[in-house]
């Protein structure tokens, strides 16, 4: 891998920026370290099965019980070991913001969904 770093500017709202700053400085990181961060952590292939905000398709019974989310946090300590509430809420935290990234990432493949940044985020699209 290349030690050469290059600028990567990106434009979200105040509130955003402003959430992410308080996020670095509980990590005790830069705005930029956390950003990477974070972009680097979304981009992990977890293979972990996923219930939360994701239309079922049919492969797989939905579990309203909870059942999908316990093999989650049980697959996080498999991986971790040890992690204290706050470390296995980051974790947990880190898996869906990578399944909502991903399913996000289909919907506009898909054209049913778009990011309007002038109207503050995630629209659906009049495609049908």
């Amino acid at each position: 891998m290349d030690d050469d770093r290059a600028v990567v500017k990106t434009y979200v709202p105040q509130y955003q920026k402003e959430e992410w700053a308080d996020h670095a400085d509980d990590f005790e990181m830069s705005q930029s370290e956390f950003v990477r961060t974070m972009v680097q952590a979304g981009r992990r292939d977890f293979e972990i099965p996923s219930t939360a905000g994701v239309e079922s398709t049919g492969d797989q019974p939905t579990q309203p019980d909870g059942d999908g989310f316990e093999e989650r946090i049980v697959t996080v300590l498999e991986q971790e070991g040890v992690l204290d509430w706050d470390g296995l809420v980051e974790r947990l935290i880190e898996d869906v913001e990578a399944d909502l990234d991903d399913a996000l990432g289909r919907l506009q493949e898909d054209n049913r969904v778009q990011y309007r940044g002038r109207e503050g985020g995630y629209v659906l699209t009049d495609h049908e």
